[in-house]
């Protein structure tokens, strides 16, 4: 009879790879608000996902089909494909703390130093 062969359990040293984020971002043209929705989600992206995150950003005036393919009705508006659930976002995603909920991302956590700062 063969016994069934131990498995070992993770280490808990192994490095996990944080997900890669897939976002695409559907703007009008050059607009003040579309420019703010890049340069924030941009901001977000590189101080929350460390680069973790591809960003697509459709004009919706040039890709029309594409923005009707998502039935995009508002102006910008960035859409999370991964990691899963899907979600949307409209706006100008200025609101940082709104875009992390729909990232799936809990607000930054406060520094032990800026604690003592509040005593």
């Amino acid at each position: 009879m063969n016994k069934p062969e131990a498995t070992q359990p993770p280490r808990a040293d192994a490095a996990v790879d944080p997900p890669r984020y897939r976002l695409r971002l559907y703007v009008s043209g050059a607009t003040p608000r579309s420019t703010r929705a890049i340069e924030n989600i941009k901001a977000i992206g590189e101080k929350r996902l460390h680069g973790q995150y591809d960003l697509e950003v459709i004009d919706a005036y040039q890709q029309a089909e594409l923005t009707r393919d998502q039935q995009i009705v508002v102006l910008p508006t960035l859409i999370k494909f991964l990691p899963g659930p899907l979600r949307r976002m409209v706006g100008d995603l200025s609101d940082e703390e709104q875009v992390l909920v729909g990232l799936g991302l809990g607000p930054e956590e406060a520094s032990p130093d800026d604690d003592a700062n509040n005593v």
